[in-house]
């Protein structure tokens, strides 16, 4: 069974997939805080569902892609089966990840097929640097995503140099894996979009630039969006 915060229609406001109609499946629990978490609602509750009982409610909302997320989806290990079984339906699947440690399920265990989008945590999300996983990360292929949600100049300035020559974390001087696109967000409400426009062409950064779509369509909406 399958701890459920919320199934509903959308429109991907995040990833490369960002504007394609969706539905968004919601996964009950995280083991990490993020200082700007926008679900922290979904930390707790929920309704237990099977797998055929989530995907028969994907089936009757009816649109062809599918977004895991949460929460930390990878806390449940069933969710291994809900995307084996959506990729049977021929669903596209995308699973948002926060791609840290400790979560029983590991970015390598996400099936073959599935979109892995892991929010690589900078210093002002309050998550530190070796509690990231990065031998995980660094197994990540092109048909993947990595994505950087950043707060200040500084956060910026750390990203930067993750992706030019990499950071200090663990014990190890750590990198992004090369082919993976990435992305960079400014954080809602903290980081002014202009300014993270302006630095990443600056520096000729290889990233691609995104806002949060669904805030600016919905804006002030706290769920269902």
């Amino acid at each position: 069974m399958l701890r459920i915060s919320e199934i509903y229609p959308a429109v991907m406001g995040e990833s490369r997939h960002s504007g394609w109609p969706c539905v968004i499946v919601r996964l009950v629990g995280c083991h990490r805080r993020c200082v700007y978490c926008d679900t922290a609602y979904a930390f707790h509750g929920g309704e237990r569902m099977t797998v055929d009982a989530v995907l028969a409610r994907v089936d009757e909302i009816g649109h062809r892609m599918l977004l895991v997320t949460g929460g930390e989806p990878l806390l449940q290990a069933e969710v291994v089966d809900l995307m084996r079984a959506a990729l049977a339906r021929d669903l596209a699947v995308v699973i948002e990840t926060s791609g840290t440690v400790g979560a029983p399920v590991a970015l390598d265990e996400v099936p073959d097929g599935v979109c892995r989008v892991v929010d690589v945590k900078a210093p002002a999300s309050g998550i530190a640097a070796d509690q990231i996983d990065w031998d995980g990360i660094a197994r990540l292929t092109p048909d993947d995503e990595l994505k950087l949600v950043l707060s200040d100049e500084a956060d910026y300035e750390w990203a930067r140099a993750l992706i030019t020559g990499g950071v200090e974390a663990g014990a190890r001087r750590r990198r992004l894996p090369d082919g993976v696109p990435v992305t960079m967000s400014p954080g809602w409400g903290a980081l002014e979009p202009r300014d993270l426009a302006e630095w990443i062409l600056r520096d000729r950064l290889p990233v691609r630039f995104q806002v949060q779509l669904h805030k600016v369509v919905w804006p002030g909406a706290e769920r269902g969006v």
